[in-house]
């Protein structure tokens, strides 16, 4: 059953989001030209531009899906991060020095400088399809979620969600946008703080919290580093420094919705100073959203945890020709609690040093793992009768060919067979992961403090939201709309237009919201949209930085035939998507130089 918010809850979550869009419209009223609209005036603060670029970065899909990412996966996820602070160091250096002097309003003005309109067009374009794309996942990430727990109408989420974000960003523009993400950021860690301290006060008193992170660890969920060089493995040291390196280069220095937020700084020391205060709060931030998911983890050692978070998904597959084998699912997850619950007492009971006990808890953390499995393909028969048939059909192959000679037809179909079993776990209503947070403070949290975290995660919603579509208007109006007029217009027409595009850009991310659909993990979506268009963009960047010799026909024609090449990477699934970054970057430097090399001196 969807959960009933109590009016405390409803209390603290409607006068917290009233208060930040009230203070954000307030505070910015009346601008009336380009400069005080789309750079803020030039007079932000150092600190208040870091905690815009961390919020710019930080949305609801931050707290809800890299909390089930640690309650799945454990720690290893904030390798991820590894490459953020030495892009902030490169971009401090190279990129804040340049768009200070040219003084820009949007990051691509430089590349018609350095090569010419065409180039900026393009990479205007591409900024405006991943971004336009992200803006509406960000408002459907937690409006998806929010309304299969609360029971809330997922249409009315996004309007509502969408509106609020156009009320403010649209009246006060990149300075409404600055000044609301400062505050959200406050709401941001006081609940996140709020929801740790619970959660360790919530797990049995003779357990410290010395003895949880032993517990966590004895399940492989406190490795934070791995070393190794495979390229199965999305998260390691190395894809973190050198794939998140190239990733955080391209988001920070090329993006618009993080560039307007440093370029509204007072001074160039204001914009640096930003943006190493980032580098240095963004990993123990992650580390810290992380532990909390961790701690959830350590919490259900000890709590009776639901085999899939999906209240919906489970009562749909317990009423169906299924329930009796999901009721048999859930006996067995209540026996393996039972046994979960002893040992990790007796961990606790040791300080960490019983060996046996931590090899048993590892066990019984695969075997609750197969569960899980097991329930999602329950639910994935239950809820799409095309897989079903599949499955079946595939088993029905399988089962013919066990005794054939021919060894290697039942190997490949039995691998086909354990495909598509893996598969029921990637669909929308069997993937759990995104909703183990918000089903946890639901069902765990003093009232006022779920309303709290609610809000929480409408202000992270909110505030990377804000920041896109504020980005796509600006890039809009000055890289499109204001560099193909015919004559120029005055500020206050450009004011007026930016804000029609703000307008327009909203109304298209609660569209894009109102027809997304899940992927297998919110926060992976976003970084595999940005991914397939970063590399691209950075290394045309790149080239106007260091090749003083490209023109602008070979970057444009290299650009575009590199997106061809990393869309089909990406399709095919050549690598990790992390790598798709330096992928798109090495390949448009190479085929831009190869091209200016090749080219009549007069084309290129």
């Amino acid at each position: 059953m969807p959960q009933i918010l109590d009016w405390k809850d409803w209390t603290v979550l409607i006068a917290t989001l009233a208060i930040i869009v009230g203070y954000g419209t307030w505070k910015t009223r009346g601008q009336k030209n380009a400069q005080d609209y789309i750079k803020g005036g030039n007079s932000t603060k150092w600190w208040t531009i870091g905690l815009s670029v961390m919020a710019t970065q930080a949305s609801a899909i931050t707290f809800l899906s890299t909390t089930g990412q640690a309650f799945s996966d454990g720690m290893g996820f904030v390798q991820f991060y590894f490459g953020l602070p030495i892009a902030m160091v490169i971009i401090c250096l190279v990129f804040i020095p340049l768009y200070h002097r040219l003084k820009v309003y949007t990051a691509y003005e430089f590349l018609e400088n350095r090569f010419d309109l065409k180039t900026r067009s393009l990479t205007a374009i591409l900024f405006l399809i991943q971004r336009g794309l992200a803006a509406g996942i960000t408002i459907f990430a937690p409006a998806i979620i929010l309304s299969v727990v609360l029971g809330w109408n997922i249409i009315t989420l996004n309007i509502i969600i969408g509106v609020l974000v156009i009320i403010y960003t649209v009246s006060g523009g990149t300075k409404a946008v600055t000044v609301t993400q400062k505050q959200q950021m406050f709401v941001i860690f006081a609940g996140m703080l709020a929801a740790l301290f619970i959660i360790i006060n919530l797990i049995p008193e003779e357990v410290s919290f010395i003895d949880a992170i032993d517990i966590a660890g004895a399940t492989g969920k406190m490795k934070v580093l791995d070393f190794s060089f495979d390229l199965e493995n999305r998260y390691t040291v190395w894809t973190g420094i050198i794939g998140g390196t190239f990733l955080m280069l391209s988001y920070f220095g090329t993006d618009q919705s993080q560039v307007q937020r440093y370029l509204s700084g007072k001074s160039i020391k204001e914009m640096q100073m930003g943006l190493l205060f980032n580098g240095m709060l963004k990993v123990p931030m992650q580390f810290f959203i992380l532990l909390v998911g961790v701690m959830v983890f350590v919490f259900y050692q000890f709590n009776p945890s639901p085999l899939n978070f999906i209240n919906k998904s489970t009562q749909t597959v317990l009423a169906s020709e299924y329930g009796n084998d999901y009721r048999a699912l859930q006996d067995q997850q209540a026996e393996l609690f039972d046994l979960k619950n002893k040992i990790s007492l007796q961990l606790a009971q040791s300080d960490g040093n019983d060996d046996a006990s931590k090899k048993q808890l590892a066990a019984l953390n695969i075997l609750e793992k197969s569960y899980r499995l097991e329930s999602k393909f329950l639910i994935k028969k239950a809820v799409d009768p095309d897989y079903e048939k599949a499955y079946n059909e595939l088993q029905s192959e399988v089962n013919s060919l066990e005794n054939d000679e021919d060894n290697s037809s039942y190997i490949d179909k039995n691998a086909e067979l354990n495909a598509l079993y893996n598969d029921a776990a990637k669909d929308t209503q069997t993937n759990d992961r995104d909703y183990m947070f918000i089903t946890f403070i639901l069902n765990n949290l003093p009232k006022g403090l779920i309303g709290l975290l609610l809000a929480v995660i409408l202000s992270a919603a909110m505030s990377s939201t804000a920041s896109e579509i504020n980005a796509l208007a600006t890039i809009t109006s000055i890289d499109l709309y204001g560099r193909n007029l015919k004559e120029e217009k005055d500020d206050e027409h450009m004011v007026k237009v930016t804000k029609w595009f703000t307008f327009g850009w909203g109304i298209v991310a609660i569209i894009i919201a109102c027809f997304a659909d899940l992927a297998e993990n919110l926060i992976q979506l976003v970084n595999i949209i940005g991914s397939i268009f970063y590399g691209n963009v950075l290394g045309i960047f790149l080239l106007a930085f260091f090749f003083k010799y490209i023109k602008g026909n070979a970057v444009f024609i290299g650009a575009l035939i590199t997106q061809a090449i990393v869309v089909i990477g990406w399709w095919l699934d050549w690598m990790p998507y992390l790598w798709l970054n330096l992928f798109g970057c090495v390949v448009v430097i190479c085929i831009a130089n190869i091209l200016q090399a090749i080219m009549p001196k007069k084309v290129a």
